[in-house]
């Protein structure tokens, strides 16, 4: 809910603001600030932003500032654009990869041709998406590039899979004002492969920003990297854009039981029957309801042994680490050295040994 503007503040007390840090650079955080637009001769700026620093109380505390962090900010300078976030509110969401809050669904873009569509790297998209817990709104860009029939075709398959994606051209100007629906007034955090026309996306919906547009590469066939950073933009009919780096091959950092959560029909097909077992993973154990004949069951089983695979290096590394304790710390790096468990390898102290050797003159002196 946004603010009113300030008024004139006589008494010289406080004023407070609030507002959504749309852009994190070193210590510097860029604030957009709740205010209607100002009249002639208000002291306020056409654009109502703030470069804010950190106050060091929320430093010392530790408290992260995001963008998409609805913030409070104290001390403006409106002649200067300067200002000081003394209190980040809560948060309704937290991403790591990419740092956002606040963020309320995830706009997935890949291309249907220029690159054709991999099937492969999509699930591996969804999947990552899925474990947000975001809500998930699939882009199809350059639909105009391929025939109506294979465009059906796309969207019945991918109904199966449990989706259904909005199939749009920027370069046609196809489909775009269905998109925009989707977008008003939500933290939209724009994500896929690289080469697939987000950034063209981003400059058609707002075309003040001219953010830079890369060619796809003939050899790989992918697009190469133009986004470095994450920055939230404001769209002209409400909402704001997080545009992320581009990237091909997204980790994936689940538990091998939480996997098949991120799948729409593995939720489908539980919903219908159960499993024999609780903890059934659905790759070979008898009685499973997930395991058949469904076409993305494949990736499914490769992710989950990739998920298998990351589980137990991480364990062995956590039993590792358990049993090694830090020996110095010099210029920043750490040496351990292993945990001595059995106490026939610990030195025995010095008030323990004056403690035996005043009772064995003890016993002596009594012989």
């Amino acid at each position: 809910m946004s603010s009113p503007a300030p008024e004139s503040n006589p008494s010289g007390a406080e004023v407070l603001l609030t507002g959504t840090v749309v852009a994190v650079q070193a210590n510097y955080y860029q604030v957009q600030l709740d205010l209607p637009a100002p009249e002639n001769g208000n002291t306020i700026p056409p654009s109502p932003t703030l470069l804010c620093t950190r106050r060091a109380r929320l430093k010392k505390m530790g408290q992260q500032v995001m963008v998409g962090d609805r913030v409070v900010v104290e001390e403006p300078d409106w002649a200067g654009g300067r200002g000081a976030i003394s209190q980040v509110l809560p948060r309704e969401s937290e991403l790591d990869r990419p740092p956002v809050a606040n963020a309320n669904q995830i706009l997935l873009v890949f291309a249907l041709e220029e690159p054709p569509l991999d099937t492969h790297q999509l699930s591996r998209f969804l999947v990552k998406a899925e474990t947000t817990g975001l809500k998930i709104c699939l882009c199809l860009n350059k639909s105009d590039l391929i025939s109506p029939e294979q465009l059906q075709q796309w969207k019945e398959r991918l109904a199966g899979w449990g989706y259904e994606p909005v199939c749009i051209s920027v370069e046609a100007d196809i489909a775009l004002d269905e998109l925009y629906t989707q977008l008003n007034e939500k933290i939209t955090i724009v994500s896929g492969p690289s080469g697939v026309g987000k950034s063209s996306l981003i400059n058609y919906l707002i075309p003040d920003i001219n953010l830079r547009v890369g060619e796809v590469s003939g050899k790989l066939n992918r697009g190469r990297h133009t986004t470095r950073h994450v920055e939230l933009f404001k769209l002209p009919a409400g909402g704001l854009l997080a545009d992320t780096p581009g990237f091909n091959q997204p980790d994936l950092d689940c538990e091998p039981e939480d996997l098949a959560l991120y799948f729409p029909e593995v939720q489908q097909r539980l919903a219908e029957g159960r499993c024999q077992f609780n903890d059934c993973l659905h790759a070979d154990e008898p009685n499973c309801a997930v395991r058949g004949d469904w076409e993305r069951y494949e990736h499914y089983l490769e992710f989950l042994a990739e998920a298998v695979i990351l589980h137990d290096s991480l364990q062995q590394q956590a039993d590792a680490e358990s049993n090694m304790k830090m020996k110095s710390k010099r210029a920043g790096e750490q040496q351990y050295e292993p945990k001595l468990e059995s106490k026939k390898y610990r030195r025995s102290s010095r008030r323990f040994q004056t403690q035996n050797i005043e009772d064995l003159h003890g016993d002596i002196e009594e012989v």
